[in-house]
């Protein structure tokens, strides 16, 4: 009975989710479309029609292939579920693999190694078809498969300790497994933004310290009167890559550093580069990154307590299409790992607008932060040049925008700059 009700409400949330993910992207589409014809009147002295068009075009194709990769996810997921799919697959490693640890382990390996499969060539398109026709890939396709093996192979290196203590965790901490397992998982987070800027990213781009000493010396002034110590500024060559531009600070306590792509030296006046980089700074100062993490971690403690309790259910397998019975004496935690990271998203689609919101609100401080400590004019023509080079539209649909995007529409978001001048 509890299986069948579970069937029956994630089926009814997948069918929810798909009908809403659609509608939104067909709105979506229809508003860029319509308004494709004529530059915003706040954008039309500073951005060419062309541009606007092109903008518009670039979206309207990135929403068509998003749903395509979403009606092809969404077939694996019922695959994997109630198709039999992760059964199948299950019965297969056992086989290979024997019981114990090492099926385990090898169950979400190979996991890992279809979804990657399957998600390779929508990455490979995405690439060299899509990103191409509108003249932002600067990749070669050596460089695409390097970075996807580079890619498997540090996920592993990272990965395959992690899922080894976790499921021993589960399996021989008792009921409140999902307790050390968070303690494990935010302590690897942390240990992650001390590790990637030094270690993991060089493995992918070249950083070299920022040679531009006018440029150094007006950045480094910008740090002192808003109090941020940084262990280094730093150019990363994005332009082996995309022509996309951006700038971020990355690391934890005395390891931060703040990286420039080449793209966005390239293309920004210096007085941009600094409203540009005050923003970012603002996110800091502002604390939102330290606001993000302890949500990340609160998130990642409901969800593996939930998950606590679902691994011991029976209707939770049974609902989803598989017999977790079927290997006697074999745990089924790899399994209930593995089907908790396919079906949470069905269930929690619905919350995005909340975060988008948080996300947004955040932006606008730290706007006005940047406005503080800058002249907001000077960050008003970074992002309409940013908006122009990353072809980024300037007429999203409200509510598309509202449940997705993570930064205020461009019109708003001048607007309020403009209002700090």
């Amino acid at each position: 009975m509890y299986s069948l009700a579970f069937s029956t409400l994630f089926v009814a949330f997948l069918i929810i989710t798909l009908l809403l993910r659609f509608w939104l992207a067909s709105r979506h589409i229809r508003h860029v479309l319509r308004n494709r014809g004529t530059v915003p009147a706040e954008f039309a002295d500073k951005i060419p029609l062309a541009a606007h068009q092109k903008a518009a075009d670039y979206t309207v194709a990135k929403t068509k292939f998003g749903l395509l990769t979403l009606a092809v996810n969404s077939v694996v997921l019922i695959g994997f579920t109630l198709l039999g799919g992760l059964q199948w697959l299950s019965q297969n490693v056992y086989q290979l693999s024997g019981p114990g640890m090492t099926y385990q382990i090898a169950l979400l390996v190979a996991f890992a190694v279809i979804s990657s499969l399957i998600d390779l060539p929508f990455d490979y398109y995405k690439q060299f078809v899509l990103e191409q026709r509108f003249g932002f890939n600067k990749m070669t396709r050596a460089l695409f498969f390097a970075d996807a093996g580079k890619g498997a192979l540090v996920g592993a290196a990272i990965g395959l300790p992690l899922i080894w203590v976790v499921l021993s965790l589960m399996g021989q901490t008792g009921d409140l497994w999902w307790l050390y397992a968070w303690l494990v998982w935010s302590g690897f987070q942390l240990l992650m933004m001390v590790l990637y800027p030094s270690v993991i990213a060089p493995l992918f781009n070249k950083f070299t310290p920022l040679a531009d000493q006018a440029l150094k010396q007006r950045i480094e002034g910008l740090m002192a009167r808003v109090g941020f110590a940084s262990k280094g500024l730093f150019v990363m060559d994005g332009s082996k890559r995309s022509a996309h531009g951006n700038a971020y600070f990355s690391g934890f306590g005395a390891n931060k550093r703040i990286v420039f792509f080449d793209t966005l030296l390239a293309r920004l006046a210096p007085q941009e580069i600094e409203a540009v980089l005050a923003h970012e700074l603002g996110h800091f100062k502002l604390k939102h990154i330290v606001k993000r993490i302890l949500m990340l971690f609160a998130i990642s403690l409901a969800f593996l307590a939930l998950l606590g309790y679902l691994k011991n259910q029976l209707w939770f397998y049974t609902g989803l299409g598989l017999d977790p019975l079927l290997l006697p004496g074999q745990s089924n935690d790899a399994m209930a790992l593995i089907l908790f990271m396919l079906v949470l998203p069905v269930f929690t689609f619905l919350l995005a607008p909340l975060m988008s919101l948080g996300s947004r609100k955040h932006e606008f401080e730290a706007d006005a932060f940047a406005a503080t400590h800058t002249d907001a004019r000077d960050l008003v023509s970074a992002l309409v040049k940013m908006y122009e080079d990353n072809a980024s539209t300037l007429t999203p649909d409200p509510l598309h925008s509202a449940f997705y995007d993570s930064h205020p529409p461009a019109g708003v978001r001048i607007l309020h700059l403009n209002r700090a001048n």
